[in-house]
């Protein structure tokens, strides 16, 4: 019997929390210097996490790949207090990566998650101290009614700094987790079920900034790009002020076993700002030009497996 599952990722902008401690209040020290019970553990700017949750309810995804959450604490006081608690998504993980600001990669799932990798520790050689991944890739594998779907949740290196000089760290990235699939795949890992996902910080086609560092994993003949499932000016997922530019920074690669098998494609866009003039729709109450659900759109898929 086929079912219907929707695949969706999500860069959240900086989902943080911090101890706040409380107002007019007098604290004994406590014998180790610091009694945590007097704080209070807090989303930071409860007003945009609320637009990142209707954003993230708005498509309905079964299985939502998260970019920038600090820590699990984090996401599961949000699934708490914002997307409806344990219920609405009883899976939930985040490994910590690479990156010191603390944004890392998330899963939340309304389906087991049954096996978890991260490669985060991965090196282009052993002599030398970088790593590949700024953030990571997490390998997740979801049992979707016995059926098992892999995803490979990644967020690539910012253009912060210029394209061209970022280039080489995207495009090291892209190729090891092209590597990567083979591994777990074989050579023709395009016959498995699987999809690349997440914010990979730069877009397929060369222009006056530099030339793509992510070309050979978003043109790969093993996958497919599901939002050339829409026309070319509604395939942005990010706009970007300072150049008024719209671009698509955020995928969903398909394996080619499942390409026949999408039913729909939706970005959602209510929660960007009215500078976002492309999209013209109504937006969510609440949504102004300094408060948004994300600077990124999520992107959704919606396929029949079985």
């Amino acid at each position: 019997m086929s079912q219907t599952v929707r695949i969706a990722t999500f860069n959240c902008e900086n989902l943080f929390a911090r101890y706040k401690f409380r107002l007019k209040r007098q604290q004994e020290p406590s014998p180790d210097g610091w009694d945590i019970n007097a704080t209070r553990f807090d989303i930071y700017d409860d007003e945009m996490r609320k637009l990142t949750a209707r954003a993230i309810k708005a498509v309905r995804a079964d299985v939502i790949v998260l970019q920038e959450v600090e820590n699990l604490e984090v996401l599961k006081r949000f699934r708490a207090n914002y997307l409806g608690g344990f219920r609405a998504y009883p899976h939930a993980v985040v490994v910590d990566g690479n990156d010191p600001r603390k944004i890392d990669i998330a899963v939340l799932s309304k389906y087991p998650l049954t096996h978890l990798r991260s490669y985060q520790e991965l090196k282009a050689s052993p002599r030398k101290r970088g790593f590949i991944f700024s953030r990571d890739c997490l390998e997740v594998d979801v049992d979707i009614g016995g059926n098992t779907l892999t995803l490979f949740g990644n967020h690539f290196k910012s253009m912060v700094g210029g394209r061209n000089r970022t280039r080489k760290r995207r495009m090291l990235q892209a190729a090891t987790v092209k590597q990567l699939v083979r591994q777990r795949f074989g050579d023709k890992p395009g016959e498995q079920p699987f999809i690349i996902l997440g914010d990979f910080n730069d877009y397929a086609n060369d222009d006056k900034e530099g030339k793509s560092g992510i070309r050979s994993l978003v043109r790969w003949n093993q996958i497919y790009d599901v939002n050339r499932e829409l026309p070319p000016d509604e395939r942005w997922t990010h706009y970007f002020k300072g150049r008024r530019k719209y671009s698509q920074l955020d995928y969903i690669l398909v394996s080619n076993a499942l390409r026949d098998r999408i039913r729909e494609v939706y970005i959602e866009r209510r929660g960007q700002p009215p500078r976002a003039e492309r999209f013209t729709g109504k937006r969510f109450p609440g949504v102004s030009n300094k408060k948004k659900a994300s600077d990124h759109c999520p992107v959704v898929v919606e396929l029949e497996l079985g």
